[in-house]
């Protein structure tokens, strides 16, 4: 996240705000997911409200309060094209995460390769925000499915191209 490069001191901060950011101190996702994540997305993966955060960090670094709301809308109710039978692909992120590899790239290579029309199934232990944004993208569909605060289930729906 850029806001931690220009407040270092904010890190710590947001392990102690958020114990999910934690995951931050990990360089493989520090190299790469903590560089492109927004803010929204920090705050979908620690299920907080994005206003709360903004204006816990801007609190610590005395910035005026925040007010305007962005909701990024992630899909949490049961879509009408997802059926298991469509399950083409899966893939157990948090496998490739004990490795030290990140699966952002495989998926988005698994989602293109995929044939229209197929669901993807991703496991993971946290909210991949950076990863729906970019399947989202590449207009494909998802649905979210918090099973605990350490392991969510997202299916990706390849629709068929026009």
């Amino acid at each position: 996240m850029q806001i931690i490069e220009e407040y270092p001191q904010l890190e710590e901060e947001l392990i102690r705000y958020v114990p999910a950011f934690k995951k931050l101190k990990n360089p493989v996702l520090r190299k790469t997911v903590a560089r492109v994540a927004t803010l929204q997305q920090a705050a979908a993966i620690a299920n907080v409200k994005v206003d709360d955060l903004i204006n816990h960090l801007r609190r610590q670094v005395g910035q005026d309060l925040y007010s305007e709301s962005e909701d990024r809308g992630y899909n949490t109710q049961k879509p009408g094209w997802f059926d298991k039978k469509l399950i083409a692909m899966e893939l157990n992120a948090s496998e490739m995460l004990e490795k030290g590899e990140h699966p952002v790239n495989q998926v988005i290579s698994d989602l293109k390769a995929m044939e229209s029309n197929n669901i993807y199934k991703l496991t993971a232990p946290f909210l991949p925000a950076p990863l729906i944004d970019k399947a989202s993208s590449l207009e494909v569909d998802h649905w979210v499915i918090k099973e605990s605060d350490n392991s969510f289930t997202i299916y990706f729906f390849k629709k068929k191209q026009a």
